[in-house]
């Protein structure tokens, strides 16, 4: 059966974005080292990608604007905007948790939540995997990774590495 996977990067004090949604701070401790590439690793084993529309947007308009950087995947936005079709991507304005139940029951790859914050925690009974990548940086204020959840969940550790200051931390939910 499909997993449905968080993998995503944090500061050290747990946000994922400034509080103007930058990620100009997603590097690790020394600019010149060469980082392990777990997100290489990582998209071979997915086949859809499921975001909010502010995570869309900023991959659209900062960090990949002349590309679509998720080819080849099913990739879910969801958004009550109306929006102009794009091929390879769906906008959906249904619940994440009934769609995330629909593409569980069928065939494929894992899941990938690639953001942001508000699908993250509508999501959070339905994650079978966290992929937090922590970067050693203290930003104070910005997007909490899990600003407001509904119940406490307890995890379990089942993995951990590190490059270049940077600590990948994986869970699963016990």
């Amino acid at each position: 059966m499909r997993s449905v996977v968080l993998f995503i990067a944090m500061s050290l004090d747990g946000f994922i974005a400034a509080p103007d949604g930058g990620v100009d701070w997603l590097t690790g401790q020394d600019s010149a080292a060469e980082a392990a590439d777990s997100y290489g690793a990582f998209v071979p084993t997915i086949d859809t990608v499921l975001m909010g529309w502010n995570t869309y947007h900023q991959v659209v308009t900062e960090l990949s604007p002349g590309q679509w950087p998720y080819e080849g995947l099913d990739c879910y936005v969801f958004t009550h905007r109306q929006a102009s079709p794009v091929p390879g991507v769906r906008f959906v304005s249904c619940d994440p948790c009934a769609l995330v139940d629909q593409l569980k029951a069928r065939p494929g790859r894992d899941i990938w939540i690639c953001g942001g914050a508000q699908l993250i925690r509508q999501l959070s009974d339905r994650i079978d995997r966290l992929q937090i990548s922590v970067i050693p940086t203290l930003l104070g204020q910005g997007v909490r990774l899990f600003p407001a959840l509904a119940r406490e969940q307890k995890l379990r550790l089942t993995g951990v590495t590190h490059s270049n200051g940077i600590v990948e931390l994986t869970y699963q939910p016990r």
